[in-house]
């Protein structure tokens, strides 16, 4: 049966190892299958939820696109586009904000994690993002949602929302409830300093991460300089799970190599570190470089990514509208 797949990343710029294992290579996996209708949305209202320096956005939303295309997400079989050109989105999240429930939104601990200790200085529309996540995939009446750890949480917000709406207007089944597709074995990468963290960005050492507009000299010094143990390679499953920072190394390679994480173990079982290293880095620079390459290539098109998301976002305004004409009719608008 075909899926309908709807997935969102934000325009944060400089997209790493860790969207690239995470999402985007799952990505390309569910646009080369031909069962599959795939939406891939740069969820550029969502980024503003913190302060976003205009210019430097613009630029991210293009990156962002760029990242997608070099990584072999086809245009052609997908629709790409930024949220921001579709209204539907937001008139969408306020119809839904008014049949989602304050204690739902309150459960939220991605909110708790982002907004820090001071939580009444965080922006209104960070607490009510999931909203906006929610109005985001059922506009779509996508089936499958493509979620990782950090987002399980929101899907099932989406869910109770969808049946809620249903429920409340005695309009069955008039939104799907999705399905997640949960990632598969070592979707969370770690930082390559310290095992326990995730990747990210905002980690102030750029040897913490590998960006995936990284050249091969400086993949190879990353891993090089990546924090490891003293002991030789872990030998089993049990092993690897006291050693954070070895147990995160292995994951990439086996993620890299679409390798059985117990092939991995047994691959290098007993074996230095540097031996290893030295196969990662090869795998990285091979997966990796290409990537980076086309990705430079095509920031230097702005005029060919702008027409990407200016096509995407007419094939999404004509399903989105026809979606929310609905949506006004059992609202009473």
């Amino acid at each position: 049966m075909a899926k309908k797949i709807f997935s969102g990343v934000q325009p944060t710029g400089n997209l790493h190892l860790g969207n690239y294992l995470g999402a985007i290579k799952n990505f390309v996996e569910l646009n080369e299958d031909k069962e599959n209708n795939c939406i891939f949305c740069v969820v550029d209202l969502h980024a503003i939820t913190v302060k976003q320096d205009p210019k430097e956005l613009r630029n991210n939303i293009r990156e962002t696109v760029a990242t997608f295309i070099a990584s072999g997400i086809d245009p052609k079989k997908s629709i790409i586009f930024n949220q921001s050109m579709v209204t539907a989105h937001s008139e969408a999240a306020w119809i839904l904000s008014c049949t989602a429930r304050t204690g739902w939104l309150s459960r939220m601990t991605q909110f708790k994690e982002k907004a820090g200790k001071d939580k009444e200085k965080a922006s209104v529309g960070l607490y009510s993002y999931p909203v906006l996540m929610a109005a985001d995939i059922l506009l779509y009446d996508a089936t499958h949602v493509p979620v990782g750890d950090d987002q399980k949480q929101h899907l099932e917000l989406c869910r109770d929302i969808a049946q809620k709406f249903n429920n409340d207007f005695g309009a069955e089944d008039f939104f799907k409830v999705p399905e997640p597709l949960i990632q598969k074995e070592f979707s969370r990468i770690m930082s390559l300093k310290d095992g326990s963290k995730k990747m990210s960005k905002s980690e102030l050492s750029d040897l913490s991460r590998i960006n995936l507009t990284d050249d091969a000299d400086q993949i190879i010094n990353k891993i090089k300089k990546a924090k490891t143990d003293p002991l030789p390679m872990p030998s089993s499953n049990e092993e690897l799970d006291k050693r954070h920072e070895a147990k995160n190394l292995i994951g990439i390679y086996s993620s890299l190599t679409d390798t059985k994480l117990e092939k991995s173990i047994n691959e290098f079982s007993g074996k230095n570190f540097s031996e290893f290293k030295e196969k990662l880095s090869q795998v990285l620079v091979e997966k990796i470089s290409p990537i980076s390459k086309e990705i430079s290539k095509l920031l230097a098109e702005e005029s060919f990514l702008d027409s990407i998301l200016l096509e995407g976002s007419e094939k999404a305004n004509k399903i989105a509208s026809k979606k929310m004409k609905k949506i006004h009719e059992i609202v009473g608008f």
